[in-house]
């Protein structure tokens, strides 16, 4: 299956596909990486309408590989549901909260 990641119009968003499950997910994972060279990194959730918690791992590791590249990283237009299964995991405010896609303290460079 095909990741078919598209650009999500003048905010230079990437929109992720409609679907995101285990089958798809590490081809979804491999092509938003590409993104991490490009300005701004941000992911539109908007068409994720099937999904399970492939997605979930997907964020979180496109949140780590930004953090280690010293990268902001927003995911956007989140649908409820996905942020319910967040909340679920665990994972809501590391994901869309306040301080989503800061890199950590732990993560910089220190003196």
């Amino acid at each position: 299956m095909s990741a078919n990641l598209q650009s999500a119009g003048d905010a230079g968003a990437i929109r992720m596909p409609a679907e995101i499950t285990f089958g798809s997910a590490r081809a979804v994972l491999e092509q938003a990486s590409a993104g991490l060279v490009s300005l701004p990194l941000v992911f539109d959730l908007s068409a994720c309408v099937r999904f399970d918690s492939s997605l979930i791992a997907v964020l979180l590791e496109l949140a780590r590989r930004a953090a280690a590249a010293r990268r902001p990283c927003a995911f956007v237009g989140a649908p409820d549901n996905l942020r319910k299964l967040s909340a679920l995991y665990g994972v809501e405010d590391l994901l869309f909260g306040e301080h989503a896609g800061r890199a950590s303290a732990a993560d910089r460079p220190g003196p």
